[in-house]
Formats: structure tokens, C-alpha cells, sequence
């Protein structure tokens, strides 16, 4: 295992690699970069901004600038050695990634932070949000969807399917919408606070009422994130389990006088199990840094989500490759610990012996 465990975290390496190279490359050629946006912010005002300096500065207070004529070259020239657009492409991109091997991601275009700084700030409201929903699909999806395998056909196995099919056509973001209109002040109740993580002056409470706070804070975006994957996962568990429970060991076991419950949690389980375990990693990274980006908008949590978002708009390409970098890393090595998941599921699995 341990040898096999070695060679996947080497191919981490040029997999990343691969993956910011061409993703470097296609944001060549996609047009309003920064240096375009930073033209057109100054032709729209009329002069030289701040971030320039001095030079720039100097040369728009000279007249350099003539509205409808264009910039001065100079102008143009500065803002492209700010941005770092003076130098060839496979320079920037040597630069980047020997930053990145020491996960120095620079500093944002707009932003008077470095990317690790603004990452830091919004990493608590994304594994917040992460952490909980996945949690909570979890818990609930499993024990729901053996139980519907068992009692296939069952009054209950009907209802329950009518309320996941809801759950699973509704969006997110639609949900988030109609329980801030119910329960946040909206148009009916005010149960829940709207926005933030933390109530103001929080800082000054004790511990436990900063985690009630914190806990009163996170019922609905948690909510609105656990529709949808709550869904599916029952389903995929249910769908599973069903597929086991009539394949020939399950016969074979039943027919030499074990329970129902011994055959469904000694045999079925771990066979079950597998599939659900291979897309833990997926879930995992889609629901702590891309299924958050409405619900983040609609109750005003500033994660990550958005700060990747916002950062496509703007093209400030250090937080976009700073938050692709992450994401992809993350998503690699979680893919390496559903294999290790499977091998605590089913103890017969051994990865060596496939090579």
C-alpha cells in the first residue's frame, strides 16, 4: 500500500502541473485581461489612478492623457510593468509556478492583500458551510437510503421519495431565497438572522454563546446546502444497496439460515458502501468550494466561493490561479483518500496487486 500511496502522490505533481499550465494558457487569449480594465477604468475617469504611481501619475498630470485620442503609451507601458505584463508569457508563468511550489500566490490585482491572506479570511466561511452540509448528507442519506432498499415499494419508501424528488429539482440558491423570505425577516417570520457568521459584538461573549450564535447563524445557508446532495446521496445509497441485496451471495447467505440483519450489515454493506465511498472526495470539494457560491450571496457569507467568483469578474489572475491551485490540490489528494476509504470499507481491496 505504502508503495502505490507513493506513486499517486507523485503523479499529484504533473496532474497540478498539467492543470495550471492550461488554464495559463487559455487565459492568454481571453479578452479584458487587467491591463484592458485598468484602460478602461482610466478613460472613463478622465486621469491617471493611484495604483500607477508616481510616474504614471506624473505623466497624466502633464496632459499626456486625451480622452477620446487614448493614453499615452508610457501610461499603458506602467500599467502593464504593475501588473507584470511586461514580461513573456512563459516568464509569468515560470514566476507563478515557483511561487507556487512555496505556495507564495502573490498579491491580488484590486485587492491591497496577498492571495494567502485573502484565502486565510474566507477559508473559515467555506469549511463552515463545507464541513456542516457534509456532515449532515451524510449522517442522514446513509441510514435513509438502506432503509428505503429494505422496505422497497413500502408506503414509506413512496413518501419519502415524493419529498427527495422535491429536494432534489429545488436549487439551492431558490431554497436559500424562499427561507430568508420565511424565516429571516423576509416577508413572515424573523427566527434566524440574515446574514454573517457571528452576531455584532460576539467577540465580547463567552464561549458557549459564541457557539450558539455561530450555530444560529448557520441553520439556514446549511440547510439550503444539504437539499440537494441529501437527494442524491439517498438514492445512490438506496440504488446500491438495492443492486446487492438481489445478487446470489445474498441468497446464498440467507438460504444457510443468517438474519436480515447480518446479511444486510455483514455482507451487503461493505459491497454497497464502495460506490458511495469513491464519490466521497467529489462531494466533499464540490460542496465546500462551488455549491456555496449563491447561498454565500443570499445570506451574505463572504467564503470562498465568492472571492473566486468575483475574481473571474475582475480578472485578478493571482486569486483565480491562487484559488484553482488549491481547489485542484485538495480535490487530488482527496481522491488519494478515497482510495485509502476504500480499503477500510473492504479490507480485501489491495491496490498493490493491480500492478
Amino acid at each position: 500500500m505504502a508503495a502505490y500511496l507513493i506513486r499517486r502522490l507523485l503523479l499529484v505533481i504533473p496532474t497540478l502541473f498539467g492543470i495550471v499550465a492550461i488554464n495559463f494558457a487559455i487565459v492568454q487569449f481571453a479578452p479584458g485581461g487587467p491591463v484592458e480594465q485598468m484602460v478602461a477604468e482610466l478613460k472613463g475617469k478622465g486621469g491617471a489612478s493611484t495604483r500607477l504611481g508616481s510616474a504614471a501619475s506624473e505623466s497624466a498630470a502633464a496632459g499626456s492623457y486625451r480622452g477620446s485620442q487614448g493614453l499615452d503609451p508610457q501610461v499603458v507601458a506602467d500599467i502593464k510593468a504593475m501588473f507584470g505584463f511586461d514580461k513573456p508569457p512563459l516568464t509569468r508563468f515560470a514566476d507563478m509556478v515557483s511561487g507556487y511550489l512555496r505556495f507564495d500566490f502573490g498579491k491580488s490585482f484590486f485587492r491591497d492583500k496577498s492571495v494567502v491572506a485573502l484565502m486565510a479570511e474566507k477559508m473559515p466561511v467555506s469549511l463552515s458551510l463545507g464541513l456542516w452540509s457534509t456532515f449532515l448528507i451524510y449522517i442522514v442519506s446513509i441510514p435513509l437510503g438502506i432503509h428505503k432498499a429494505v422496505r422497497d415499494g413500502s408506503r414509506f419508501d413512496l413518501a419519502s421519495s415524493a419529498a427527495i424528488l422535491i429536494g432534489y429539482a429545488l436549487p439551492g440558491f431558490l431554497l436559500a431565497i424562499m427561507l430568508v423570505v420565511l424565516f429571516a425577516g423576509g416577508s413572515f417570520l424573523q427566527i434566524f438572522p440574515l446574514g454573517g457568521m457571528t452576531s455584532e459584538g460576539a467577540a465580547n461573549w463567552s464561549f458557549a454563546e459564541r457557539a450558539t450564535d455561530y450555530a444560529w447563524h448557520m441553520v439556514l445557508p446549511t440547510i439550503a446546502m444539504v437539499a440537494g446532495g441529501f437527494a442524491s446521496l439517498t438514492m445512490l445509497t438506496k440504488n446500491c444497496f438495492m443492486e446487492e441485496i438481489g445478487k446470489q451471495y445474498t441468497v446464498t447467505a440467507r438460504a444457510k439460515g443468517a438474519s436480515d440483519t447480518r446479511v444486510l450489515y455483514g455482507h451487503i454493506f461493505r459491497n454497497a458502501m464502495l460506490l458511495i465511498v469513491a464519490g466521497f472526495p467529489q462531494a466533499f470539494v464540490s460542496i465546500l468550494f462551488t455549491s456555496a457560491l449563491l447561498v454565500e450571496i443570499v445570506f451574505s457569507l463572504d467564503g470562498l466561493g465568492l472571492l473566486g467568483f468575483q475574481a473571474a469578474i475582475q480578472r485578478d489572475y493571482p486569486i483565480m490561479f491562487g484559488t484553482l491551485y488549491i481547489f485542484t490540490l485538495l480535490g487530488l489528494v482527496m481522491q488519494i483518500v478515497g482510495d485509502l476509504m476504500y480499503t477500510v470499507v473492504d479490507p480485501r481491496i489491495d491496490f498493490e496487486a493491480r500492478h
